[in-house]
């Protein structure tokens, strides 16, 4: 048997309904990779009892695995960086623990990268049966962000990959917080390749990705890697201008012609609420991309693991 090893990174938040289903996949994928597989579960502060759950499990789960438990919620990159950093693998992959991606997928990636296809392997939604309103925002992001961020990532969006050790060790070199992982792999580059698969339909729970959280992850995303937001800023200060030159000069117009005889409160009043929002707008912009240099500066790191337990099943 091959001495190669196969580690499957977990991100774990509220997820304790789907843990027997997951063990099980596991299993099975296991046994399609020869019995080479190392889990990484990453149980990202979460509130029920996932940590408490897995903990008992893993003793008694046919593959090796590794256990940790972040002090608070940090978010799913954060975890996914904490499972990257203690695998012990040649080749990796990320796995999301409610099993809207289908297992195959997972056995895909690794087979890719052991043929040595690519450094990083993206996977690609190309359906996926989730409320109308969740895949129409979806939708309408991903799309934003191929057309004005990055142009080589899918219109479908990606939320799980693979990688070498080559690669896995690049992306670690990276230390921005406030950013996308799935940004930061499409900016390091690399031999890349895309499988498409039909995300499935959640089985158990409640997604924790709330609008909040993808508020949070889309400014994240675009400050992190254009100054689109400013460019654009620009502009509508420059139309902004425009507008005002030329309702000045209508102004001039008008008082020249006699057609003004009372000062315009209502006009006075309309500039100044424009172009104070447009300053407030601007500062708010710039304040987004300051706090989040800010930040790098610090150097604080991703996440602080409370907890590590081994499993050599």
């Amino acid at each position: 048997m091959s001495d190669t090893k196969f580690s499957l990174v977990i991100p774990v938040y509220m997820n304790e309904e789907s843990i027997p289903d997951l063990l099980s996949v596991l299993t099975e994928i296991n046994i399609s990779m020869s019995a080479r597989l190392e889990v990484v579960f990453v149980v990202d502060g979460s509130p029920d009892n996932c940590y408490e759950i897995l903990a008992d499990r893993l003793t008694t789960v046919p593959f090796h695995s590794q256990l940790l438990l972040h002090s608070r919620n940090y978010g799913s990159f954060a975890a996914v960086r904490t499972g990257l950093e203690v695998a012990k693998g040649t080749f990796f992959a990320v796995m999301a623990a409610d099993l809207q991606e289908p297992p195959a997928l997972v056995i895909d990636f690794f087979n890719c990268l052991e043929a040595d296809e690519a450094d990083i392997i993206l996977g690609a939604r190309e359906s996926r049966q989730d409320p109308l309103l969740s895949r129409f925002l979806s939708n309408v992001y991903w799309r934003f962000y191929s057309k004005f961020i990055i142009p080589d990532i899918p219109k479908g969006g990606v939320d799980v990959f693979a990688c070498n050790l080559q690669f896995r060790s690049k992306l670690l070199e990276l230390q921005e917080c406030h950013t996308s992982l799935i940004g930061l792999i499409y900016w390091l580059g690399f031999r890349r390749k895309t499988l498409i698969y039909s995300r499935c339909v959640r089985k158990h729970g409640k997604s924790a990705w709330t609008f909040g959280r993808k508020v949070t992850y889309f400014m994240d995303s675009v400050f992190a890697f254009t100054d689109l937001p400013i460019r654009l800023l620009i502009l509508s200060g420059s139309v902004g201008l425009l507008i005002s030159v030329i309702f000045a000069l209508l102004l001039i117009l008008a008082k020249i012609s006699g057609n003004l005889t009372v000062p315009g409160y209502a006009a006075t009043v309309v500039a100044v609420l424009f172009f104070g929002g447009l300053n407030a707008v601007g500062l708010g912009i710039i304040g987004s991309y300051i706090w989040r240099a800010y930040g790098n500066t610090q150097q604080r790191p991703s996440a602080v693991v409370m907890r590590k337990t081994t499993f050599n099943n």
